[in-house]
């Protein structure tokens, strides 16, 4: 295993850089898992680090959101809110350098605990993208599963002061996230597996890998034969195990890969 700091003379004792661009080289299938470090080099608070945003105000159970009105009104005041912050934020290289990767068909998916829709907006395909966490820039009926935009979302609220209901079946409409207490989707899940199982490189980009059950999804690429790289500002603990691991920035660190490559440019 290479282990690299952020600071230049680690990067020149080790090479990390030049290890990473060969293991691009040599791969045909690559998967891509990522968590809140890449969002946030978009400016994009983290909900659960230390600070974030979990720290500040408590987070709402699904339960509640299911059985109490208020809560479910509060639940979409906040959307709103994260949807304002989601909305001023771009791309960045990591996010580019992804679907450039992708659309170069050397690449099979990119799993991401995010819910801001940055992967998308930066050109990965929807058959590309597994959002395990879901996708907060939407809404869908928890009955029939009916889309909603968060425009209409917003809309019934203002005319009628009650949380949206499903025009459908009038069913609950909720963003389409998975909130603490609410059953992860077990069909995202195993088409993360299947990828992680499908890959010969698993790279993951910051995330602290401490979220099950995405932070098993890893392991399942590396006992398929899958080499592991980590690339994440702090320690995780797959860090060990990992054939390759950079502390440093995502963004900075990839187009250092790029002068190398030639991935990451349009």
């Amino acid at each position: 295993m290479l282990l690299a700091s952020q600071s230049s003379e680690s990067y020149t004792k080790l090479d990390p850089i030049e290890q990473l661009h060969n293991l691009f080289e040599v791969s045909q299938k690559i998967v891509f898992f990522t968590g809140a470090g890449i969002s946030t080099e978009s400016g994009i608070a983290d909900f659960r680090s230390p600070g974030g945003i979990w720290s500040k105000i408590k987070p709402i159970e699904y339960s509640d959101f299911l059985e109490h009105e208020d809560i479910r009104l509060e639940d979409w005041r906040r959307r709103f809110h994260f949807q304002k912050e989601f909305d001023a934020a771009t791309p960045n290289f990591g996010h580019v350098f992804i679907a450039d990767v992708l659309n170069s068909g050397r690449g099979l998916a990119v799993i991401t605990q995010n819910i801001d829709g940055l992967h998308q907006r930066a050109g990965v395909p929807d058959n590309q993208i597994v959002e395990i966490h879901g996708n907060g820039t939407k809404a869908t009926c928890l009955e029939c599963q009916s889309p909603m935009s968060l425009l209409q979302a917003k809309e019934l609220i203002a005319s009628s002061e009650k949380a949206p209901r499903c025009q459908r079946c009038n069913g609950l409409v909720k963003a389409a996230v998975i909130s603490f207490g609410q059953p992860m989707p077990q069909n995202k899940v195993s088409a993360a597996k299947q990828w992680a199982e499908a890959c010969d490189l698993f790279v993951v980009l910051g995330s602290s890998l401490v979220v099950q059950p995405a932070a098993s999804i890893p392991v399942i690429a590396q006992r398929q034969g899958a080499k592991l790289v980590i690339l994440n500002r702090e320690p995780t603990h797959l860090d060990a195990g990992a054939d390759l691991v950079l502390h440093a920035p995502i963004g900075e660190t990839l187009k250092r890969v790029q002068t190398f490559s030639g991935y990451g440019m349009h």
